[in-house]
């Protein structure tokens, strides 16, 4: 039973940081109800769909004022719900902040948007690459002379988007404990981006950061702090910052102790870093590991999405699981007590509708008349 088993939550189907949003809630205990649009199956995603793991699914149609009044009853039953439309939609539908907070006052409301509820740009269409733009995230991740790289899509989607939406509303019902008042949490990629920016503002205003791309400590100027290829085409990574393991990096790759040992010189950082380069293709990646692999060097091999489950520290610590022989991430964070695990895996839209509105008190001849009128399946 995780740390959230007992709190009851709505969640309105989206896309990307919203059902990570949902995975996360749900993971660490709550019992997350996935409203889906009615007709629109999860089909060949089961059980591979990840993100939308762990929580029964009900699938309403939202356009008609039966459907909205099904989610409004949710509310009723439950401690918070959250959405991922563009401001003003679920106003238009019937389920904004507004009616499901009269319906129970003590309700979180989280929102899940990339600009934010307000704002010029509120109404504007994007994606992680956009918000991270706006942020200033995004410039500083690349080489030096080169354009900026997308990491992905974890930096606005999840790590600004779904991580701090999740965050939110368990902050917004541990105030509501207390206030007995329920609140909108409005979570926006370029906020969440923005914050996560904060260590590199702090560099800034202390003149140790630079807006050119590529020539500072952490985004891969240093020799000391970034990748190389190995002799069989793979790669390792090193984040030998500290004197004490700069100095044993240099112990370990055998270079000249002498010439690597300013090691904060920007000048010699160019020289320094082709030098290593060499040195890092003179072994296999496993040869490196053997040398390096747990030691104080900051040092691991660079895995792949398919290599990572299959690692000894990964497997020792249980990072992966297999649900339904299907490889994972398991639930993170980990907790002495209330132990977070996965109820099962995703499932199919309106899989769970008679079990989800019986438990949340709809009689049998409500659901039969719902289901006649469309508004749910």
């Amino acid at each position: 039973m995780g740390p959230l088993s007992g709190y009851k939550i709505i969640e309105i189907a989206g896309i990307g940081p919203g059902p990570f949003c949902g995975m996360m809630l749900a993971d660490m205990g709550a019992e997350v109800i996935r409203v889906d649009r009615s007709g629109g199956g999860l089909g060949g995603a089961i059980p591979n769909d990840v993100l939308n793991r762990g929580r029964r699914s009900v699938a309403v149609n939202l356009k008609s004022p039966e459907g909205a009044e099904t989610v409004l009853r949710l509310c009723e039953g439950a401690d918070a719900i959250f959405e991922g439309f563009r401001p003003g939609v679920a106003e238009r539908l019937g389920i904004g902040p507004e009616e499901c907070m009269k319906r129970n006052p003590k309700l979180v409301y989280g929102r899940m948007t990339g600009w934010g509820q307000e704002g010029p740009m509120a109404q504007a269409a994007g994606h992680d690459i956009n918000y991270i733009s706006l942020s200033g995230a995004l410039h500083g991740i690349g080489r030096k002379g080169e354009r900026p790289v997308p990491p992905l899509n974890l930096v606005g989607d999840f790590g600004g988007g779904g991580m701090y939406l999740a965050f939110g509303m368990v902050c917004a019902l541990l105030e509501a404990q207390k206030s007995n008042e329920g609140q909108v949490v409005d979570a926006a990629m370029v906020d969440g981006s923005a914050s996560l920016m904060s260590m590199f503002f702090t560099f800034k205003n202390m003149g140790m950061h630079t807006d050119e791309r590529g020539t500072n400590m952490l985004d891969g100027a240093t020799h000391f702090y970034d990748t190389y290829e190995t002799k069989d085409g793979q790669w390792i990574s090193l984040g030998s910052i500290e004197p004490q393991f700069y100095k044993l990096l240099i112990e370990k790759t055998g270079v000249d102790a002498e010439k690597f040992g300013a090691q904060m010189m920007t000048a010699k950082w160019p020289e320094l870093k082709a030098e290593l380069t060499e040195v890092f293709k003179t072994k296999t990646r496993d040869e490196w590991c053997d040398i390096m692999e747990g030691t104080d060097v900051c040092f691991a091999p660079v895995l792949s999405i398919n290599e990572a489950p299959n690692h000894p520290h990964n497997v020792a610590r249980q990072t992966f699981i297999e649900l339904d022989g299907v490889s994972q991430p398991a639930p993170a964070p980990r907790f002495s007590r209330t132990t977070p695990e996965v109820r099962n895996s995703a499932r199919l839209a309106g899989q769970d509708t008679d079990s989800v509105l019986s438990d949340y008190g709809f009689s049998d001849e409500e659901v039969k008349a719902l289901k006649e009128k469309g508004a749910v399946i």
